[in-house]
């Protein structure tokens, strides 16, 4: 799937590196853990269901991107690395702090659900218009 990106952003359907890289690539891949945070959100167990969608992404920044950037430098593969641009630095810390803070007293309500689906929205839609 990862080594399509490049041909699926260059055959003029619109669609950066950047915007499959950031929305599309991420929502395929944590199917199984979205599906897992919404069904436990909806028998009302809401620490569980943040847990579960904190704590994979968290497991994704933390141990599988380094290790598949390791993995790669292993096998030979020089191109991959940690090096982002500063939109996609900017993201992430406007991400990491809205999460941090919202979820910081434990509590959770329609409104900031609301509100990281908005921020959700607007990231992907920078990230659509984004020049690769």
């Amino acid at each position: 799937m990862v080594d399509n990106i490049s041909s699926v952003a260059g055959d003029g359907k619109g669609l950066s590196e950047t915007f499959l890289g950031l929305i599309l690539l991420p929502i395929v891949g944590n199917a199984a853990e979205h599906a897992t945070a919404v069904t436990v959100a909806m028998k009302d167990k809401m620490d569980l269901a943040i847990g579960v969608a904190v704590g994979s992404s968290t497991q994704i920044a933390l141990l599988v991107l380094p290790l598949t950037v390791l993995i790669g430098w292993i096998i030979g593969i020089d191109e991959m690395n940690l090096s982002f641009d500063g939109f996609q630095v900017a993201v992430l810390f406007v991400s990491v702090l809205l999460v941090n803070y919202l979820i910081g007293d434990g509590k959770s309500n329609w409104l900031e659900g609301m509100l990281l689906m908005t921020t959700y929205t607007i990231i992907a839609v920078a990230a659509f218009v984004y020049p690769d």
